[in-house]
């Protein structure tokens, strides 16, 4: 059977809607009910604001004291099984079919695996969390010299390393394996046919769908909403320019019509031209402050903090704060955890979209390693060039005060212990404008394929529709004050998403061993597969188990 330019089998087009007589493709259920929850969740915003955001907020207290060990132990597994899959005999199968090449380069494709995953959270971190572990660790009184110095910044590399990305490796290189190797549609749905069967296309494959559709939306629209927030705080701070919900909501209607006009150029010109040009400025201020900074003290506080880093990684990542009685695992690791997984649906959906032709060691490798990488130097850079004017060339400044006591100004302050501050400052907000807009523009995009039935490349009046939506959804919570409660409910949503993904796990071992074992449907079996599986010997389809047997 042979596969289309998208790389979808006839099997998928069978289960993908035939376009309406507007040239749209839209799964009716998916798209209808998701829409509706949406407007009805911005009904309770508007009209409940301060009883819902009680009410979610009591939950993820709930959750982190009483699930945060549930979500280190989830994380810790994905990481062990996307590892041992990428070294495993799986790691040689192709994300398509055996001949496929990827659609991009490699420079092209960790520049948008960069900004899609945490590009923007890098800007407002890089600063704010080595200062804020500091002056508040887990243990101990906090403004420890050296040696806190070093522990605020393991463990910000911590947050930001190699487990995050597992999360979305698991589910980009699942939805990548079953959408283009396996011929189904690429939704969630997809991933779960081993288990599932025929189902997947019924009742349970739309709630699936149905949850990642209105969790990647409002993740967006909250992110976007707050972003615009620390944009916005960051131009009174460094222009003087007025603080309020008008200039936001201006500012919102700005980046989502640059995303508008991306999504219209489509994912090669507008995503990808948008995202090159997003890491070639990161990597110029970075270089820049690399320069004017204390060079050698950074690079001395990289080499030193990976090896810490490393050898301090099997406690942080099993600790559970059980005799310290803090509540900073749950204010920092439980709600990074919880977010991290709440982003899955939409970075994990992207990154598949980005990967086809690729193999699963190739895909794993590149999104644990390169992304981890260049986070590293990033935090190094920006967090050891802050921790030294705190620590060494401007204790009396107080940095660390100030960013505790407002987060949203930290880049900018940082900037003004260097040259050029106010040059820094307007490269700082036009690069989170930048990044703001491809975050708008790939969750338009995993939104737009889940509500056309997994079509990778869906009419661009309806990837316009959900752009525009997140602009209004955004426009709205700022306007009326609903953004927090949002948020807190967005990462609620993790311990759900959490059992949905370690089922995806296994879900996609058991497809992984029946495509070794030649055991695979018709439905989904392209031939080229069926030939090349049929030279492998018994001892290599049969004898290797696993970790599940």
């Amino acid at each position: 059977m042979t596969q289309d330019e998208h790389g979808l089998g006839p099997e998928a087009h069978e289960s993908i809607p035939s376009p309406n007589r507007y040239g749209l493709v839209i799964h009716p259920v998916v798209s209808y009910v998701a829409s509706a929850l949406i407007f009805f969740f911005i009904v309770l915003g508007i009209g409940w604001t301060e009883a819902m955001e009680t009410a979610v907020n009591a939950i993820q207290g709930f959750l982190a004291e009483y699930f945060g060990w549930f979500y280190i132990t989830a994380v810790a597994v994905i990481l062990g099984f996307v590892i041992y899959l990428a070294f495993s005999r799986f790691g040689n199968i192709r994300l398509g079919p055996n001949d496929s090449e990827p659609d991009f380069s490699y420079p092209t494709w960790f520049a948008m695996l960069f900004s899609a995953g945490m590009g923007i959270g890098l800007l407002f971190y890089s600063v704010a969390e080595p200062l804020m572990h500091y002056v508040n660790p887990p243990t101990g009184a906090g403004e420890e010299g050296p040696a806190g110095a070093q522990q605020a910044l393991n463990l910000t590399f911590f947050h930001w390393g190699v487990h995050p990305w597992a999360v979305y490796s698991l589910l980009g290189v699942t939805l990548a394996y079953f959408g283009f190797r396996r011929n189904q549609p690429l939704t969630l749905r997809s991933a779960f046919y081993p288990l599932l069967g025929e189902r997947v296309h019924g009742t349970a494959g739309n709630i699936i769908d149905i949850v990642a559709v209105v969790g990647t939306l409002f993740g967006v629209a909250t992110s976007l909403g707050l972003g615009v927030i620390q944009v916005n705080r960051g131009l009174n701070y460094s222009f003087g320019l007025p603080v309020g919900a008008g200039i936001q909501v201006v500012l919102i209607a700005a980046i989502t019509a640059v995303a508008t006009v991306s999504v219209v150029l489509g994912l090669h010109v507008g995503i990808r031209r948008l995202s090159e040009w997003n890491l070639s400025v990161a990597v110029l201020m970075a270089i820049a402050l690399l320069i004017v900074g204390p060079t050698l003290f950074i690079l001395n506080i990289f080499v030193q903090s990976f090896g810490f880093y490393l050898q301090n990684i099997v406690q942080t990542t099993t600790w559970t704060a059980t005799f310290e009685g803090s509540d900073w695992l749950g204010d920092w690791t439980v709600f990074y955890w919880a977010w991290w997984i709440a982003w899955s649906p939409f970075v994990g959906m992207f990154i598949a979209r980005i990967s086809r032709g690729r193999t699963i060691r190739e895909f794993i490798m590149g999104t644990l390693l390169a992304p981890t990488l260049a986070t590293f130097v990033w935090f190094s850079i920006f967090g050891g060039s802050a921790l030294h004017v705190e620590l060494i060339s401007a204790p009396e400044a107080g940095l660390a005060d100030l960013v505790v006591e407002d987060v949203d100004v930290a880049l900018f302050a940082l900037f003004e212990h260097f040259p050029a501050q106010q040059v820094t400052w307007l490269i700082a907000v036009v690069l989170i404008a930048g990044f703001f807009v491809t975050s708008s523009d790939s969750a338009s995009m995993v939104v737009s394929i889940l509500t056309a039935g997994g079509h990778p490349q869906p009419p661009t009046a309806q990837r316009v529709y959900w752009a525009v939506m997140e602009g209004i959804v955004a426009a709205i919570l700022v306007w009326l004050g609903g953004l927090s409660a949002l948020q807190t409910g967005a990462i609620t949503t993790g311990l759900p998403l959490a059992v949905v993904l370690l089922i995806m796990m296994v879900s996609l071992y058991k497809g992984l061993k029946q495509e070794r074992a030649i055991r695979l449907s018709p439905l989904f079996q392209p031939p080229e597969i069926y030939e090349e599986l049929a030279g492998l010997s018994e001892t290599e389809s049969e004898d290797d188990d696993g970790p599940f047997g």
